[in-house]
């Protein structure tokens, strides 16, 4: 078995910032609101590895993985996997950006399978990334569309 999700949002602000801004990962942590840090480890071209490392969970755990992260701006897309994947037998994440009428179109694709004996099932951490999905878009959607409003009035 496996999971998938598919989420989108639009933000109202030119494509360019929306691309620079969720692709900026120094700045994760003030863009969503789960991670506590962001350790680049390596660049090479337009592929970044790095370890998130999240606020600590309602138990008190502090998740962290490591990341590989590769942007193509001309086609508008990212793909990302985690490298040490944890709970997860493997994890695929797709970001794509689309330039509409009411701004830009942010969606987020994740392919996943969580190992056997990881705490949640599969259809439990579908539901799980829906969720938080949608809370970080609008965190981020919010974050962006201040920023384009500063810009308009600089």
């Amino acid at each position: 078995m496996s999971g998938h999700t598919d989420n989108e949002i639009v933000i109202k602000a030119p494509l360019d910032l929306v691309w620079d801004m969720t692709n900026d990962l120094e700045s994760w942590p003030q863009l969503f609101s789960e991670y506590a840090s962001v350790e680049i480890m390596k660049r090479e071209g337009d592929t970044t590895t790095f370890r998130l490392t999240m606020h600590p969970d309602e138990n008190g755990m502090v998740w962290s993985w490591v990341s590989e992260r590769e942007t193509d701006r001309t086609a508008r897309t990212v793909w990302a996997r985690r490298v040490e994947t944890g709970p997860f037998a493997y994890m695929n994440i797709r970001w794509e950006y689309e330039e509409t009428p009411d701004g830009t179109l942010m969606r987020w694709t994740q392919d996943f399978e969580m190992k056997p004996d990881a705490p949640v099932d599969d259809p439990g951490m579908t539901d799980h990334i829906n969720r938080n999905s949608k809370i970080q878009m609008g965190l981020i959607r919010d974050k962006v569309e201040q920023r384009a409003r500063e810009m308009e009035r600089a």
